[in-house]
């Protein structure tokens, strides 16, 4: 589509925008006390959002120029972090990780799979070079250390390599004799049309060839017209649907036209990014640097003037610290100050002599008086945001720079020069601040010393204390940092990297998107929650969990800084379920490194306290400066195992397990560094050092009938695996028989049955259903008891225990209403 249509796209995206701002402003900043009303807002504006969400990527993956992008960039990321407030509150209002949404979604006449998380492409479009060449990097370090088996080059022998050019040869002949037959073929087709040039033709013959030409020439034409006219009739009016259908079927052919348009758009977008954004610097410097500089010291002297009239006293400058001359100009007069300073001081005078009272009369109160009941606030309010602002900033800037604007000229989609003008100006201020600041400061000593006799500024307590941290750091501070830092001192990052890739903790990402983690939106999955159960996610919410908590802050710098933080996150679930398989996902998705510290990796490696000290020191400081990265450790519960440690490899586990808390305290919010672990078994450790760690707990169940059903998971693997559907082949037979299995269990099935012997069998031998239940025997499922412990044991997790708390809340409640009823 052309950039136009975008365009319109973020017009109307930002309308709904500033709706939904609005109705923030006059429904979620009230208290409520209907629990069920707040439910319902939540959930209807965390849809919305989504939908806004979609919109804006979509707009912002497609449009080429580049200050446009950067608008909708911000108002994008907004809106993510907002998504994650809303999530939080949603799971605090709930005390669970699923929600019950379908009458919300019944009500906004959407789908369920409205409610799937999209993935920004800008999280690895925008640095594709930079990662292209960190994994060719790895791959070439893996391929030195022999931690990497390169493609075998298969030899060939002298028979085959024979028949090789055998068959070379003979297709040669073949195009030579087809080509020398031609010849032949259009020498006498010219010898037959020169006799009939000399012969002549027959008037009334030519009359007729004419005639034929002219009539179905005519004839297609009309029809065409007619074909026309009926489609504008139905509003069907469509290039492609009046020229006809080409080759491919229609829903081949919409794809391969939005593949084509996206690709071309993509290379447009990188020759806009190539092309160097003009800057007017040196220009702003000539033309305005004199006059922002006499302005600047017009409105200190003046500054310092008045301070001068009101205090009695010239001002201190304030240090570069603290901006320097930016901490003057602020939008108050000097008089408004002074008069915030008395009235500051008295409300000290007071609250003093206020305590002073309190304590005077604390000992004569013995006992605090008696009171009834306590009422409990149960009203719910929204908590504060970090990014209305943010998306306030954006609409504003929306509706100055872009919503009037004309873009019927811009056809080159290039910068534009006074938005760049704008940003640059505000660098040039600060440019010439700095220089301004040391005339003025200079001048202010003068004057001290000319009006007020003062012989040089006071030191301040701040300047004071840094000399005496770097008397103290030149005595002997050095000598308190700890042996692991000291030696990553003067070590650099790549050699770091390649340490940590030949020590086998860095690994190779494999490329699954978490679109591939497929599964059914089951649509019954709530009849537990009625029933007072604790509702377990279904699959397409552990895609959107491990999006919300996993993809989206890893991948924007503004989002992690800004959004609820989470540090670390916990996979638990059956063998086969695909708790590796999202690991990898969210590495893809953002571009991330991964490092394994599982167990049985890390065994040997860095043995001992210090060794793994020095372990996570390299980890913390690649991942800090190669974000984002993921910390992946798999059977977790090995590190919190219930019995005392016997071998090597346990007593390392342990060490870990101690370690890990001041790792995640280490982690800043702007350290796009995130911890996961994975583990199958989750029952055989303490769970109160597993929560204490992995602050979001998601459990994945086993794929349900719907998901193994349908075009979900027999159907893929078996088309992905180059198989092919027959009536011999019963999907809903394998998907009944395979209930209890695992999604592992079933791609390993698949991949058995499916070899490459079978593969060329299969046109003379249909694939049958008997063939992948005798392979899926061998393999043992997930029982019905083994699915209770992993409830039971969720349960006891902090939201499993919030969850069961509000319950017998409720059940209190509807007992006390009962009673009430009675009497």
């Amino acid at each position: 589509f052309p950039p136009s249509t975008y365009v319109k796209l973020w017009a109307d995206t930002q309308r709904e925008l500033d709706i939904m701002l609005q109705r923030e402003r006059e429904e979620f900043l009230q208290p409520q006390e209907d629990h069920e009303k707040v439910r319902k807002m939540l959930a209807t504006a965390y849809i919305q959002y989504l939908a806004i969400f979609r919109k804006l990527e979509e707009a912002h993956d497609h449009l080429i120029h580049q200050q446009k992008r950067a608008a909708v960039r911000q108002v994008l990321d907004g809106v993510m972090g907002r998504i994650l407030e809303i999530k939080r509150e949603m799971v605090a209002l709930e005390k669970s990780e699923c929600h019950h949404m379908d009458d919300i979604l019944m009500d906004l006449q959407r789908v369920p799979e409205d409610i799937d998380i999209p993935i920004p492409k800008y999280f690895v479009k925008e640095n594709l070079s930079i990662l292209q060449d960190r994994e060719r990097f790895l791959d070439e370090i893996l391929l030195n250390a022999g931690l990497l088996e390169q493609e075998p080059v298969m030899a060939m022998t002298l028979e085959e390599g024979i028949k090789v050019v055998q068959v070379a040869e003979r297709a040669r002949q073949g195009r030579a004799r087809a080509a020398f037959m031609k010849r032949i073929y259009l020498e006498e087709k010219r010898q037959s049309q020169k006799v009939d040039q000399e012969m002549g033709k027959n008037p009334n013959d030519a009359a007729t060839c004419i005639q034929k030409v002219w009539r179905g020439y005519r004839q297609r034409k009309a029809t065409e017209k007619l074909r026309e006219e009926e489609m504008v009739f139905l509003g069907m009016n469509s290039a492609e649907m009046i020229n006809g259908p080409g080759s491919l079927p229609p829903d081949l052919e919409a794809m391969s036209s939005l593949q084509t348009g996206a690709g071309k758009a993509n290379v447009l977008q990188g020759e806009f990014q190539e092309r160097e954004e003009p800057s007017f610097r040196q220009k702003l410097r000539q033309t305005e640097g004199s006059h922002i500089k006499e302005t600047l010291q017009d409105q200190i002297s003046q500054c310092f003037i008045e301070c001068r009239h009101i205090t009695g006293r010239f001002p201190d400058y304030p240090p570069e610290n603290t901006g320097g001359s930016t901490a003057i100009f602020i939008e108050k007069h000097p008089e408004q100050v002074a008069e915030e300073l008395a009235a500051k001081r008295e409300a000290e005078k007071r609250e003093k002599e206020k305590n002073g009272k309190e304590e005077k009369e604390r000992p004569a109160v013995k006992k605090p008086p008696k009171v009834g009941k306590q009422i409990v606030d149960d009203s719910w309010k929204m908590g504060p945001s970090n990014f209305l602002s943010i998306l306030e900033e954006g609409s504003s800037q929306y509706k100055v720079f872009w919503e009037n604007r004309d873009n019927r000229w811009d056809f080159l989609q290039d910068h534009d020069p006074e938005l760049i003008k704008e940003e640059e100006r505000e660098e040039v201020e600060d440019e010439i601040r700095g220089q301004v600041d040391e005339v003025m400061q200079e001048k202010l000593l003068k004057l001290k010393q000319a009006v007020d006799g003062e012989t040089g500024a006071k030191k301040s307590k701040a300047e004071k204390g840094e000399k005496v941290r770097a008397a103290r750091w030149e005595k002997g501070g050095a000598a308190s940092i700890p042996c692991p830092a000291m030696s990553l001192a003067c070590r650099t990052i790549d050699s770091l990297y390649q340490e940590l890739a030949e020590a086998g903790l860095l690994i190779k990402v494999k490329h699954v998107n978490l679109s591939d983690y497929l599964g059914y939106y089951d649509c019954l999955r709530n009849s537990p929650r009625q029933a007072g159960a604790q509702p377990m996610p279904s699959i397409p919410e552990v895609r959107q969990l491990v999006a919300l908590y996993g993809i989206l802050p890893l991948g924007s710098q503004t989002v992690h800084e800004n959004a609820p933080l989470v540090k670390s996150l916990l996979l638990a679930g059956p063998a086969g379920v695909g708790k590796k398989m999202l690991v990898h996902a969210i590495c893809t998705e953002t571009g991330a490194n991964l490092f394994n510290l599982t167990p049985s990796n890390i065994g040997g490696n860095y043995p001992g306290r210090d060794g793994l000290l020095l372990m996570l020191h390299m980890i913390l400081k690649v991942g800090k400066e190669l974000q984002p990265s993921v910390v992946w450790i798999g059977s977790t519960e090995k590190l919190y195992s219930k019995g005392t440690s016997k071998g090597e490899e346990e007593m390392n586990a342990k060490r870990l397990a101690r370690m890990l808390p001041p790792f995640l305290k280490a982690l800043k919010p702007k350290d796009r560094v995130l911890l996961v672990g994975t583990t199958s078994r989750p029952f055989d450790g303490n769970p109160g050092p597993f929560c204490k760690v992995f602050q979001k707990i998601i459990l994945i169940p086993k794929p349900d009938y719907l998901t193994r059903c349908g075009k979900y998971l027999w159907q893929h693997s078996i088309l992905q695996s180059g198989g092919a559907l027959t009536k011999r082949l019963s999907l809903n037979c394998l998907a009944h028989v395979s209930d209890g299995f695992t999604q592992g269990h079933i791609v390993g099935t698949v991949q058995t049955v499916l070899s490459e012997l079978r593969l060329l069998q299969m046109p003379r031998k249909p694939l049958r259903t008997a063939e992948f239940v005798t392979s899926l025997a061998r393999h043992t499922p997930v029982y019905k008891e083994e699915e209770e412990t992993f409830q039971a044991w969720y349960a006891k997790t902090p939201l499993g225990r919030a969850w069961s708390a509000a319950l017998a809340a409720k059940e209190a409640e509807k007992e006390k209403g009962k009673k009430g009823k009675g009497k």
